[in-house]
């Protein structure tokens, strides 16, 4: 590819809206990130509350047991909370991103020999192609990761220009894989 080829993104924010929070990715409590936080916390608090109802039937020296339960309980209600937060975090920084989609005017790809430059409304991120180190497609979206990392859905090209783009970052993506 010796000439420079220019591919138009539809920046529609639905189209990439179902990618990002496809199968629950938005969702601060049951997201793949934090589903087992969640579910070890409920099972802790159940299991605490279980044994609080029944701490008259405790002996003294066994009362020790609902102090350690408490403090697992607590220990799991962290951990949720942490996670909560970077999925929080992750779900503000995309809405920030598709936000500025839904107010883009140009959204294009431009490919040549040496260079991949994603040019949104005038602000440009140039790579060259050795700056990337991982490409994946899918039936959905094509990801790529590198110095910048892009997600170019299916539905936002023409079918033409998502066959393009795949069999180009083939070629020009070098991995270890």
């Amino acid at each position: 590819m010796n000439e420079e080829k220019v591919i138009t993104l539809k920046p529609d924010r639905k189209i990439f809206e179902d990618i990002y929070f496809s199968g629950n990715q938005g969702s601060l409590l049951f997201s793949p990130t934090t589903k087992s936080k969640t579910i070890a916390t409920i099972t802790a608090a159940v299991v605490v509350f279980i044994v609080f109802l029944f701490k008259d039937l405790l002996s003294k020296e066994s009362v020790g047991i609902l102090y350690f339960l408490s403090f697992i309980f607590l220990l799991c209600a962290v951990f949720l909370s942490v996670s909560v937060n970077k999925v929080s975090r992750w779900k503000k920084q995309v809405n920030h991103y598709l936000s500025g989609l839904e107010r883009c005017k140009v959204y294009e790809i431009r490919l040549d020999k040496n260079f991949f430059t994603v040019n949104i409304d005038g602000e440009k991120e140039i790579s060259e192609w050795k700056d990337f180190e991982y490409f994946d497609s899918t039936h959905e979206f094509i990801s790529l990761e590198g110095k910048y990392s892009y997600m170019f859905p299916r539905k936002a090209l023409s079918e033409k220009e998502y066959s393009f783009l795949k069999n180009t970052l083939k070629e020009k993506v070098k991995t270890d894989q």
